[in-house]
């Protein structure tokens, strides 16, 4: 089973990411994930900035992938998705699909990731995208194990499956930027408020319960979804890859947790103990095991680490 880095959803700074990138590629991560999904006014980053990272992370070992934008809302937005749907097409980098727009610039011509906003959950839609020319499926969020468990069993040969096992959820888009609106500000002049929130600006309740976290035009969920106890059963169920999501501190921290359970260096109830500092927000698995995506379920490893937070 390999790990992957999914995409960075958030806004930082320019050098604040070249160093991050830096970081991941001294980690045993396997595959990275590259790109822009959230906003297309985030311009700390241009192309030829995530080419370059993606080359030094190439001479590190590491497959890369360029991801392509979720909600495509002008001109730009579809030149951009065009040059990196070319530029698959050339051989350069395989591409991360999160919209169908990019899957019809990409179908028939070269093998693809399919993201989880590409909503597959059955079987005829998974043989469909297979028979478009995707490789690799990156399973939907809300997707339960015994859901996954039917797919994988009538999987078409040769898909490789990909499970988001870490991270605060990516829920919803929006063409409206919600952190612009917190500050009152409208969206074509939001002064990129974003970039002062390295992991998203957090939401609560009147209870002062956790709730949600913004993200400019992007909705997560406040609570980090955490599935390293679940990585045999993964494994047995045939998942290929285990992805994980960026935050700004202990990102590395992580990778090494998850390897070194898959490794089999250390025991998952062990590894979970150490991320207990590292995470920023109680942890979550609801949709796993069919419940509500908030909720904590089953297992007691979870279960004694949120109630230590």
């Amino acid at each position: 089973m390999k790990i992957s880095l999914g995409p960075l959803l958030y806004y930082w700074p320019r050098d604040a990411v070249f160093s991050f990138y830096e970081a991941v590629a001294r980690t045993p991560v396997d595959i990275v994930y590259l790109g822009e999904t959230v906003c297309s006014r985030r311009r700390e980053l241009r192309l030829s900035d995530w080419l370059s990272i993606a080359a030094s992370l190439t001479d590190a070992g590491k497959e890369v992938v360029l991801s392509t934008q979720v909600l495509i809302e002008s001109g730009s937005d579809v030149t951009l998705l065009h040059k990196i749907a070319e530029m698959s097409v050339n051989g350069d980098f395989m591409v991360e699909a999160n919209d169908m727009g990019a899957v019809h610039c990409l179908e028939g011509k070269v093998p693809f990731v399919a993201g989880p906003h590409l909503n597959i959950y059955n079987l005829p839609t998974l043989q469909w995208m297979a028979a478009l020319g995707v490789k690799r499926w990156v399973m939907p969020l809300e997707m339960g194990q015994g859901d996954l468990n039917l797919l994988q069993q009538g999987r078409p040969s040769g898909l490789e499956t990909e499970v988001f096992a870490y991270g605060r959820m990516p829920l919803a888009f929006s063409a409206r930027c919600f952190t612009a609106r917190h500050y009152n500000l409208p969206k074509d002049d939001c002064q990129f408020r974003c970039i002062d929130h390295a992991d998203g600006l957090q939401m609560r309740t009147r209870e002062s319960e956790e709730f949600l976290v913004l993200n400019g035009i992007q909705t997560q969920s406040a609570r980090v979804c955490n599935l390293l106890p679940e990585l045999s059963v993964m494994r047995d169920m045939g998942v290929d890859v285990v992805r994980i999501s960026p935050q700004s501190q202990h990102t590395v921290g992580i990778i090494d947790s998850f390897h070194s359970v898959l490794t089999q260096k250390i025991a998952a109830s062990d590894a979970m103990r150490a991320m207990a500092p590292w995470m920023p927000e109680q942890a979550c698995n609801g949709y796993w095991y069919g419940k509500p995506g908030m909720e904590l379920c089953q297992d007691p490893a979870l279960q004694a680490l949120a109630e230590k937070q």
